[in-house]
């Protein structure tokens, strides 16, 4: 299959190499969307995003430091939100893009947020997929139980299983094929011919000492939240999510009653953007925001 997307590399402040995937589009001056992963994914998750929305959008994949093909941090403490956040108002600024719609996973929706709280007026449009200014305890166990294991697979088939193994209580309606697919997303073929995560371990050292920093939410995120308010916000919330509570959402919808929010039923952390609610919603976000845009 033809590749859809040109490769990129920028450099960071503290001059790591970081990369991302381009796919060319944009129609009647529209924006750019700027998908953002999670804490221990990389550009591929939204591939099938990405695709679906180009050519009529043009969509921007950047990879977080010591992910996928960005650079690993020599320093583990620079694994942080407000880092993550200065490389890609870095990458914005080599683009020459000082207006866009953010989709964000996760770690990349506290990006979107403290992107927000920086220069509201920037975001067109953003989708906060399954997290909120407050991060569930029992959500952040669960992620210290296997960021940084460094574990490696003789076969994609035993990738697969242990993919299963740790996450099948947040998509228990997956299918051997989708587990496949799911390892093939966030692990890599390594030159031993052993099949490995592709991010850097150093990241579970980061998250687990300095949680605060390392992935949950920053101190004040409410406040970021709120610079969204006038912006044409979804949120996307996994029925069984364990990162994201009812009541963090009851809150979130009464600081900004104009949010849309969709639930993914048989979905946990996180929902993958492709299901049919998800689908649907992040269309009607994008119309919303071509509206506005080409008044």
């Amino acid at each position: 299959m033809d590749q859809r997307f040109t490769d990129g590399f920028w450099r960071s402040s503290d001059g790591l190499k970081l990369y991302y995937r381009d796919y060319p589009g944009g129609e009647d001056g529209r924006p750019p969307i700027i998908c953002m992963h999670g804490l221990t994914r990389n550009s591929r998750d939204f591939a099938d995003l990405a695709e679906r929305l180009s050519p009529e959008w043009r969509v921007i994949v950047p990879e977080m430091r010591g992910r996928g093909q960005s650079d690993y941090a020599e320093d583990a403490a620079t694994y942080t939100p407000l880092n993550y956040v200065e490389d890609v108002e870095a990458l914005l600024a080599e683009l020459g893009i000082d207006r866009f719609v953010a989709i964000g996973t996760s770690l990349g929706g506290l990006m979107t947020m403290l992107l927000s709280s920086r220069a509201s007026d920037r975001l067109a449009g953003a989708v906060l997929n399954d997290v909120g200014p407050e991060i569930d305890e029992a959500g952040l166990e669960k992620i210290r139980t296997y960021v940084g294991q460094g574990r490696s697979f003789p076969t994609w088939m035993h990738a697969a299983r242990a993919l299963q193994e740790t996450h099948e209580d947040a998509h228990p309606t997956y299918q051997l094929d989708d587990w496949l697919l799911a390892a093939k997303r966030v692990m890599v073929l390594g030159q031993n011919g052993r099949i490995s995560f592709d991010y850097d371990m150093a990241l579970g050292d980061a998250f687990r000492e300095t949680p605060d920093s390392g992935g949950a939410p920053p101190a004040n995120l409410w406040l970021a939240f709120e610079a969204l308010g006038n912006t044409p916000l979804l949120l996307v919330r996994g029925a069984l999510s364990n990162l994201l509570s009812e009541e963090t959402v009851r809150q979130m919808k009464v600081r900004n009653p104009g949010m849309e929010v969709v639930l993914v039923p048989d979905t946990g952390h996180a929902p993958m953007l492709d299901e049919p609610e998800a689908v649907a919603a992040i269309d009607a976000l994008l119309a919303k925001v071509r509206t506005r845009e080409t008044v």
